[in-house]
């Protein structure tokens, strides 16, 4: 094990996270949220440098622009990482650093901006990209009478108020 591999795994079983060492210098970590409730976070040791990658969210539903207005604006915010997407539009945080930059301090800056930003900004993005399929979720539990507890949340987007303005949409330029 090289110092690097020795220092993510003792900085990962320091902070108590859960992961699993798919190789050398590969490390598939799960961050506990609370609004998404957990994220998975490849680390990557590379020969020139070292990778985070964390998946936050599939491909919009809708209003794909505002969705990436969004993103492209809370890139200007965020420390080590930045949004992305992939050939299929599902969103991820990536981020690269030198090796020589990786410490456990380092580690664990990277780490909570993942966490903060993926479960930050995670109802705002479903708001955005999925309003559609939230409302329509929403008339079918209240039909069926089942729980709407993990989208309560989202009640605003079903209540008819005609004032609110999602974060990040056409109009909040």
């Amino acid at each position: 094990m090289s110092e690097l591999d020795a220092l993510v795994t003792a900085t990962l079983d320091g902070m108590e996270l859960s992961y699993t060492e798919h190789g050398a210098g590969k490390y598939f970590v799960t961050l506990p949220g609370v609004k998404k409730l957990q994220t998975n976070c490849w680390l990557i040791v590379g020969d020139n440098s070292f990778a985070v990658e964390a998946f936050v969210c599939r491909r919009p539903d809708e209003a794909h622009e505002a969705v990436y207005r969004y993103l492209l604006r809370r890139n200007t915010k965020l420390y080590g990482v930045h949004y992305a997407i992939d050939e299929n539009g599902d969103i991820y945080l990536v981020g690269r650093i030198a090796l020589e930059s990786v410490t456990e301090a380092e580690l664990d800056k990277l780490l909570g901006q993942v966490l903060q930003a993926a479960d930050g900004d995670f109802n705002i993005l479903l708001e955005i990209g999925f309003a559609s399929s939230i409302k329509r979720e929403w008339d079918w539990r209240v039909a069926r009478g089942e729980s709407l507890a993990n989208l309560r949340a989202f009640q605003h987007l079903v209540e008819p108020s005609g004032t609110h303005t999602p974060p990040g949409s056409l109009s909040d330029s």
